[in-house]
């Protein structure tokens, strides 16, 4: 059987982030997607230069549409915008026997443009994180949801547990905004007390546009097909890992796009050995 995911979030016009990437990553593990729109942005390599939110109403219509239809196995938010999408998003989903939820909290772009209303973040915290499966932060969104400020491995642990706390099952910690790192590192840690640290390569590049979306994308393709999420985050990991090294140089001096289709591309023994996990 055809394994489906439902992607919702926002459309990036340069196509690197939002429903772009969420539906190449889905296309490239063989998930077949779909999507609800919560805003459409006017932005490329350079930055986001408009942000066009869509109705609450609409993006539930979108969501019921889909839900009503289509058996989808695992459901994954990206950009919310609003304190009203969000709600809009946890009740409709609330009222369905609902999939898997796996949360890329989405705040700021690449270039620092905001995509995230600061009133938005407690509904975040309130309505939508204590529904989730798994919640995936970088370093500067981790700060902002533990309410804290992130510069050790204990800071990291530390902010990963007050995010436990606010519901989500689990919680993975990208580690893609360290400073002076040599290595990318993310911490899963769940609140049954699994724990796993994902280390891989330090890749320099620009072309990082849109990794949070399709690092969450990889996740919720793999649970769609039934994985558990800590199987389903390695291989998440190992998806951006060959997105990143094996990247497009595309647009101008900006953020460029990852290679969605490079996993696919570079040998399974490379694969396995880009990741170290202990």
């Amino acid at each position: 059987m055809t394994a489906i995911a439902l992607t919702v979030a926002g459309s990036d016009s340069g196509g690197g982030a939002g429903i772009q990437a969420d539906l190449k990553t889905f296309q490239e593990l063989g998930v077949f997607g779909t999507s609800a729109l919560t805003a459409v942005t006017a932005q490329n390599t350079l930055g986001v230069h408009s942000v066009y939110p869509i109705d609450a109403a609409g993006v539930t219509a979108q969501i019921r549409a889909v839900l009503d239809d289509f058996n989808v196995g695992a459901v994954k938010t990206g950009m919310l915008f609003s304190a009203d999408i969000i709600r809009a998003v946890a009740e409709t989903l609330q009222s369905y026997d609902s999939p898997t939820l796996i949360i890329d909290p989405v705040m700021i772009a690449k270039g620092g443009a905001s995509l995230l209303l600061e009133e938005a973040v407690d509904a975040l915290k309130t309505f939508l994180i204590p529904m989730a499966s798994v919640i995936t932060p970088n370093i500067p969104e981790a700060e902002v949801l533990a309410g804290m400020t992130i510069e050790s491995d204990e800071d990291i642990e530390e902010a990963a547990n007050r995010i436990l706390q606010l519901g989500a099952g689990a919680v993975v910690m990208k580690g893609g905004h360290r400073q002076g790192a040599h290595y990318a590192e993310d911490l899963l840690l769940s609140a049954d007390g699994e724990r796993l640290a994902l280390r891989s390569e330090w890749i320099y590049t620009q072309n990082t546009h849109g990794t949070g979306c399709t690092f969450s994308a990889a996740i919720t393709a793999r649970v769609a097909q039934g994985m558990p999420i800590s199987k389903a985050v390695i291989d998440a990991k190992r998806f951006i890992q060959a997105a990143i090294s094996d990247g497009l140089t595309l647009g101008s001096a900006g953020h460029g796009p990852t290679n969605h289709w490079a996993y696919q591309q570079q040998n399974a023994a490379a694969k396995k050995e880009a990741v170290f996990i202990d």
